[in-house]
């Protein structure tokens, strides 16, 4: 690996306002947003059987519960990331994952500056590219910069590297890549998120993090302490919690538990 930086946690982006500030763009009103029922919901419902768990037996329980879902086409995902990641404060553009730039929906495609789908969970890890399933899971799904994403490929996740163009706060090298720090916390739980849901039951590879940054085609992604880390450091904010409930609200009707529980992490891993 390249020289490595330490990641401090960093305010969250509470409001809409400091997410227009963030991405530079002057914008309409904010759109409005479905709020997420209480913890305790969802608690005395949707997470019912897997309180007083830690361990295997937790991770058990939330992978019956979120494998209920409904299942998305490959197609589908477009239309479903112009709901999920919509820029709070202009309801005509979405936030890219890793830039962190507010892009008109409709500057999605495959050309240079274009948005396309990034899958965070990298599709070569375990094989299963875009088939209805792990690769059309929009809870690991986000719409980011075509060049960016092509930079990121398949790579882990770690800390260091040299700066990516185009995308400040991003650092890459040729084992591993760092997201910016306001979307740290995101990409771990999405990882993690993919390790429940996905544990070899469904005629998919069981995907699971581990400490490497060479994993290859395995059904693996490292590295896991340093997700860990950042999960911790990086807290859920107001905007990954509305995507989580939009997706439970009108795609996939499952949700992220580690969103709605971030001390489900250390308690599993």
């Amino acid at each position: 690996m390249s020289s490595r930086r330490r990641f401090y946690a960093r305010p969250l982006l509470a409001t809409a306002a400091s997410i227009v500030v963030l991405t530079g763009i002057a914008s309409a009103a904010p759109a409005a947003t479905p709020a997420a029922p209480p913890a305790a919901t969802l608690d005395d419902t949707y997470y019912q059987n897997a309180l007083g768990k830690t361990g295997t037996a937790l991770k058990s329980s939330l992978h019956t519960i979120i494998s209920d879902q409904t299942k998305l086409s490959y197609s589908q995902v477009w239309d479903a990331l112009k709901a999920t990641d919509q820029d709070p404060a202009n309801s005509s553009n979405v936030i890219l994952l890793y830039t962190g730039r507010s892009q008109s929906k409709s500057g999605n495609g495959g050309d240079v500056g274009d948005w396309n789908r990034e899958h965070v969970w990298a599709k070569s890890h375990g094989d299963f590219g875009t088939a209805t399933g792990p690769g059309t899971d929009i809870h690991h799904l986000r719409p980011e910069d075509v060049q960016v994403n092509s930079v990121r490929g398949n790579k882990d996740f770690d800390n260091g590297g040299s700066a990516v163009s185009g995308a400040p706060g991003n650092y890459t090298d040729g084992d591993s890549f760092e997201p910016r720090d306001a979307v740290k916390g995101d990409v771990a739980r999405m990882i993690l998120y993919m390790a429940v849901r996905y544990e070899g039951d469904d005629a998919f590879a069981d995907l699971e993090p581990n400490d490497s940054v060479s994993n290859g085609s395995a059904p693996n992604i490292g590295r896991l302490s340093v997700l860990k880390q950042w999960s911790q450091e990086d807290p859920p904010d107001s905007f990954e919690r509305n995507r989580n409930q939009v997706i439970f609200d009108r795609f996939q009707h499952n949700r992220n538990p580690f969103i709605d529980h971030p001390e489900w992490v250390e308690a599993i891993w």
